[in-house]
């Protein structure tokens, strides 16, 4: 970064001020907390995360350091449940990706599933988009996720809330737009599934293998033939 482009130090300065502010806000917030969720926690949580971002891009773009903390990120965490204690209606809401990955695999199986049927009008399992669409039709969504290998399809993420509400919707009520009307504070639980996570994994295991590694070359190593053994402390424990 240009020197002209950098924050000033006058600018870093108020950055840090702003998150000692939102800090004191913050236990004031909890100090005060009616109850588990509280929303003005939330509130004051959201805040505090929001400074010390501002705080820790300053800091780096000025002085090329960064600061020791890490605050999970406020925009991803769902916010305080205020729905019933105890729901008369659930609402599970499911979302899987996929990427077609062999097209003539997913094709293939189309053609076995029209065939099956006895269509004889236009086969739809010429194209990817009537393949998909018998697969569907023919498949109930779990089973498609658990065989999607077979056919022809590659795991995206995934994720899956379970919503709760007072009262179970009319039937057709939501039909026309299904997702629109989410409110997340009324979001039970939420799994989430995705290859980032297993990145994250991935990289704690390399860190364990190396660390593993270091260990074997000090166990293989032992003591030199011509080296004295030094007589063990007998009070160490």
């Amino acid at each position: 970064m240009s020197d002209a482009a950098q924050p000033t130090a006058a600018e870093v300065r108020a950055a840090a001020e702003a998150v000692k502010t939102a800090l004191d806000r913050h236990l004031a917030a909890v100090e005060r907390r009616s109850g588990e969720d509280d929303p003005a926690v939330f509130e004051a949580f959201k805040q505090l995360a929001a400074a010390a971002e501002v705080y820790d891009e300053l800091l780096y773009d000025r002085y090329d350091e960064v600061t020791p903390f890490e605050i999970p990120g406020a925009e991803d965490a769902l916010p305080p449940y205020t729905g019933p204690e105890e729901p008369n209606a659930l609402s599970v809401l499911i979302r899987r990706d996929y990427a077609v990955a062999e097209p003539q695999r997913l094709l293939a199986h189309a053609e076995r599933i029209e065939a099956a049927e006895g269509d004889d009008g236009s086969p739809a399992s010429g194209t990817v988009h009537g393949a998909l669409g018998l697969l569907f039709g023919e498949f109930e969504p779990d089973e498609i996720a658990s065989r999607h290998k077979e056919f022809g399809l590659e795991e995206g993420d995934s994720t899956l809330w379970v919503t709760a509400a007072d009262e179970p919707a009319e039937p057709g009520e939501w039909l026309e737009a299904p997702f629109e009307q989410v409110d997340p504070q009324q979001v039970v639980c939420r799994f989430d599934v995705s290859a980032v996570f297993d990145d994250e994994i991935d990289d704690v295991d390399d860190e364990d293998d190396a660390d593993g590694d270091d260990l074997e070359d000090e166990l293989d190593s032992g003591p030199d033939e011509d080296e004295d053994l030094e007589p063990l402390d007998a009070d160490r424990r």
